[in-house]
């Protein structure tokens, strides 16, 4: 399905065009014409999208509804944000929980903890809307700036973060959320197994053929989880950034809209968490409500999923093929697995696991829930035998350790991001990775050859064989990645 950056704009074109005609008869004085005018006209610095839903859709959508959903997430994706709209947070901060500054900001935008867009486009847009950044939209998640009030790029106070596409997203989320529950069967059998037989039970966590360590549940109830690799206690993956620290689309959009833009959602920021409509103190209330948020998880959770085109290329496609091969050989796709198996395209907003702030399913009455097979791209996705969707991800879903005492590129920070270790990265899904340079979080590796030798720890293994390979085998390898692309 091909979507334009304005298709949700196009019935406010319309409705302008019907005033116009309306203004041009005679006689049509200006008191008149001003009386008609409604505060959102299409060419109001604001954006006449925000809160133009209503309410947040419910039950099961049909396709048109989901459309009409997916439109008008587009447009505010798209959308500049204004002071009119709410942009700006001068008395708040980019903290995840609210936080007050310690002193009023007079400046709209600070590149450094923010705001730092007018839009969501603005650092999501190679190689098109919804895709990636280069190192000039890096962003600073500011680990250190919850309890201090001061702007730096010094990385005792802040971590420098690459924009990721968007590209597959929903795919990730319900891979995500399948795994979170079979992790969490796993506990509570052997939970059930320890009751039972009065002695500790030790399982292996292990979902679609990815393991995660394992969990020892005693007889009295308690849980042992010194075991863990890569998943955090709760036993939820969290898919989204580059630490892995983002459980949904809709956490990620809910923390982006304040830290990017100054625009606070009524779900964390209005009166029910803070007593307040004006948190950010703006002199704007209930800037964005959760229907806009649901309309941004819907554009987000709908982009197609990435795949893989050869170049018309003499000699490209057996290069491809060889490094193909090779990804394998190498020990690549030990992390970077080529697919992992999805049991349902049906995906729900809110979903289950989101915390405070966050909205999820038992928070609202009837959540919203869309079939992506209902969209075009989906139905070309691979299927096994079983019919399960094999979603080619070329991900694990798994946090890594990414350096060792040789290698140590990859572990350049002082701060660590929600309890994760400075060196351990969320395994970086390379669908895309032909249209998404430069690499790393950082986005300071300007070649894939560059990026495959800064592996160490976990990644250490696959990263020598590569190091030690022929020349010609490693050109092989980049031709291949470089056919992992994201299509307009």
């Amino acid at each position: 399905m091909k979507r334009g950056f304005y298709s949700g704009r196009l019935l406010l074109a319309s409705g302008a065009a019907g005033l116009l005609m309306l203004a041009s008869g005679p006689g049509f004085a200006e008191e008149q014409l001003a009386a008609a005018m409604p505060p959102d006209v299409p060419w109001a610095e604001r954006t006449t999208e925000l809160g133009s839903l209503g309410r947040m859709p419910e039950g099961v959508l049909e396709k048109d509804e989901l459309l009409h959903l997916i439109a008008v997430g587009e447009a505010l994706f798209a959308a500049s944000f204004t002071k009119l709209d709410g942009a700006g947070r001068p008395e708040a901060t980019q903290a995840i929980d609210p936080t007050r500054r310690k002193h009023p900001r007079e400046q709209p935008f600070l590149r450094t903890a923010g705001p730092d867009g007018g839009s969501c486009a603005a650092c999501h847009n190679m190689p098109l809307m919804g895709g990636a950044g280069d190192f000039v939209t890096n962003v600073f998640v500011s680990e250190g700036f919850e309890s201090a009030d001061f702007d730096s790029l010094d990385p005792q106070f802040s971590n420098e973060r690459g924009s990721n596409h968007l590209f597959g997203s929903g795919l990730i989320e319900l891979l995500a959320r399948e795994m979170s529950l079979e992790l969490q069967q796993i506990r509570n059998g052997a939970l059930a197994a320890a009751r039972s037989s009065g002695e500790p039970v030790r399982r292996a966590l292990v979902t679609k053929g990815v393991e995660f360590g394992f969990i020892t549940a005693e007889a009295d109830g308690s849980v042992r989880l010194d075991e863990l690799d890569g998943v955090d206690t709760d036993l939820v993956i969290r898919p989204f950034s580059q630490k892995g620290v983002m459980t949904s689309l809709r956490q990620f959009t809910v923390n982006a809209l304040n830290h990017h833009h100054g625009m606070q959602p009524d779900e964390r920021f209005g009166a029910r968490w803070t007593g307040t409509d004006d948190f950010d103190g703006d002199g704007m209330s209930r800037e964005v409500n959760a229907a806009d948020v649901s309309a941004l998880v819907a554009w987000q959770a709908t982009l197609p999923a990435p795949t893989q085109v050869v170049p018309l290329v003499e000699g490209w496609s057996e290069a491809a093929a060889r490094g193909e091969e090779m990804f394998g050989t190498l020990g690549c796709a030990d992390c970077h697995r080529p697919h992992l198996p999805l049991e349902s395209l049906s995906f729900s907003d809110p979903g289950a696991f989101d915390s405070a702030g966050t909205l999820n399913a038992g928070q609202v009455e009837t959540p919203a829930v869309y079939d992506l097979e209902l969209l075009n791209w989906a139905k070309d996705l691979p299927r096994d035998d079983k019919g399960r969707v094999l979603v080619p991800l070329y991900g694990d879903l798994k946090r890594h350790t990414m350096t060792d005492r040789q290698i140590d590129a990859l572990g350049n920070e002082l701060l660590s991001q929600r309890f994760v270790d400075r060196n351990i990265f969320h395994t970086s899904e390379l669908w895309g990775v032909g249209s998404t340079a430069p690499y790393g979080h950082r986005n300071d590796f300007t070649t894939l050859d560059e990026i495959i030798l800064a592996h160490g720890g976990d990644g250490r293994k696959a990263r020598d064989a590569y190091a030690e390979s022929a020349e010609a085998d490693k050109l092989s390898l980049i031709a291949f990645l470089k056919t992992l692309v994201i299509e307009p």
